[in-house]
């Protein structure tokens, strides 16, 4: 007997030891990924590959109502704050990973109890009562490492949400940006359409003053009219365009569409870009785009699925125990008498469960948890890839839209210079009217090109820094959830400590990790 207990001890102690070092499954390491030495561009001068954060990258226009826009746009944005408050509920899921290395079953149980057997039964006892209390504890031991590797998945999802709370942010400082390019372009446009449609309205003036004094026919009013009214019906689809983003822009800043002149008051013009980017090289994109790091720590957090499912495969093993006391008023004992030690019971001991008949259904799951691991491997390859694409996409568009709208300056100088002379002329009568028509055409056409070609400059380097992955850095130091909700969940839920900045908002990733791994729990 004291040979089997010393064996049963020594049996405990080395699965203690072993559930501490046995941990089932793949470690994860980030995949190998196709970057570029550099890009396409960058033998161009314009595009410059020194390294930068793109904190505020939005300053480059040097524009105080854009730098309004986005500052009221991270304070008060609905969809920032849903992503802010996904990393609290991972936060929590982690929470509940955790506790699972703990004994999973702590109870404490009481009843008081009226019992009266029936009197047919072999071993009926006249009505008597029965109270107990007591407390039990189960303890699936980590043998396999299957809590832990239930840890590294939630600690990974939590980073995840990290990532795509940040990738929020790149979306969101670029929409802005470029809902108020839009507005400043359809403005400008606007502007065009409408000084044209006064410099149409004097030549239909002089036409049909020259058909009063008989020197031209109907047909030069006619001409005039329909130019005049083509540019005329250009003016309510440039107004809707703006009103349309104008309600783009208030639901960016969490605001219901409404007039925004009280907050894009101030300069009117489109914001002028710089002429050169700093792209960096590609390889920062690792560290940088938070889309690559959440896809990352997706692909992280189903590697160590794998091992939970592979844990199944082997025996869980468990220790289990239960004490407390009872006591009835039967025969010669009293209800009060519960606490006496001679009341008290007890059951302990060591189990352990096998699924041994479920091998091929368990077989399976590892399987399926390693083919959506293999799955999120080649997402994460591929979304280097395409960072790479846009970023290329983007430079050049950012540098072909310089050269259209120099070109399209100087094209529209002409244009000004062609109206001049040809309206100069037919009011000498030298030209007929066709040769105004098209003038007059063609330099509205240029101006409002030449504004279009403006905006995709400055939208261009907009795409250029949000392919870069540029402003999620602001919220540094900052909350991740607006106090005000915070207080508003406090009160309907006790969250503890982790409403507190540090709980859910990890340490920026400065370098690229190899390998994404929890804290030893």
């Amino acid at each position: 007997m004291f040979l089997s207990g010393r064996l049963l001890t020594l049996a405990l102690i080395i699965v203690f030891l072993l559930s501490g070092c046995i941990r089932v499954g793949p470690d994860f390491h980030r995949p190998e990924s196709m970057v570029s030495p550099d890009w396409i561009e960058a033998g161009d001068e314009r595009v410059r590959n020194e390294a930068s954060d793109y904190r505020e990258w939005w300053k480059v226009f040097k524009d105080p109502v854009l730098d309004r826009l986005i500052d009221r746009a991270y304070r008060e944005n609905l969809t920032l704050r849903i992503a802010g408050i996904r990393i609290l509920e991972a936060r929590a899921q982690l929470g509940i990973a955790i506790g699972n290395i703990f004994p999973q079953t702590q109870q404490a149980s009481g009843s008081v109890e009226r019992i009266r057997t029936s009197e047919s039964s072999p071993q009926a006892i006249p009505v008597y009562s029965q109270d107990q209390i007591g407390v039990n504890a189960s303890w699936e031991l980590d043998f396999w490492g299957r809590f832990r590797r239930s840890i590294e998945s939630a600690n990974a999802t939590w980073l995840a949400t990290v990532a795509d709370y940040d990738n929020a942010m790149v979306s969101l400082t670029a929409d802005v940006a470029n809902s108020y390019i839009a507005i400043r372009t359809l403005e400008k446009r606007l502007a065009i359409a409408r000084e044209n449609v006064e410099a149409q309205k004097e030549s239909l003036k002089i036409a049909e003053a020259r058909v009063r004094f008989g020197t031209v026919t109907q047909l030069d009013v006619e001409q005039a009219q329909t130019l005049l009214n083509n540019t005329l019906a250009s003016i309510p689809l440039l107004e809707t365009q703006l009103r349309q983003q104008e309600d783009a822009l208030c639901v960016l800043l969490g605001i219901a569409p409404r007039d925004l002149a009280d907050l894009i008051k101030g300069a009117s013009e489109i914001p002028v870009s710089p002429p050169q980017v700093i792209a960096g090289i590609p390889a920062d994109l690792l560290r940088r785009r938070p889309d690559i790091r959440s896809a990352e720590y997706q692909a992280a957090a189903q590697s160590a699925l794998i091992g939970v499912a592979k844990s199944d495969l082997y025996p869980a093993f468990s220790l289990s125990g239960t004490f407390g006391f009872l006591s009835t008023n039967f025969d010669r004992y009293g209800l009060p008498d519960m606490f006496q030690w001679k009341n008290r019971m007890f059951q302990a001991g060591p189990s352990f469960q096998w699924n041994i008949l479920n091998y091929g259904q368990i077989t399976n799951n590892v399987r399926a948890q390693d083919a959506r691991f293999q799955e999120l491997l080649i997402t994460y390859q591929n979304t280097v890839l395409r960072a790479q694409q846009d970023v290329e996409d983007n430079l050049s568009g950012f540098l072909r839209a310089q050269e259209r709208a120099k070109y399209l300056s100087i094209s529209t100088v002409a244009a000004r210079n062609a109206f001049d002379l040809a309206a100069k002329q037919y009011r000498q009568g030298i030209v007929d009217f066709t040769t105004v028509l098209v003038a007059q055409q063609s330099l509205l056409n240029e101006q409002d090109n030449l504004a279009v070609a403006l905006g995709s400059i400055s939208s261009g380097l907009v795409g250029v820094y949000r392919s870069l992955g540029g402003g999620w850095e602001i919220r540094e130091g900052k909350e991740l959830v607006p106090p005000a909700i915070k207080e508003e969940m406090a009160k309907r839920t006790n969250w503890g400590e982790l409403l507190a900045p540090a709980s859910y908002n990890p340490p920026v990733l400065t370098e690229p990790k190899s390998s994404i791994r929890p804290p030893d729990w």
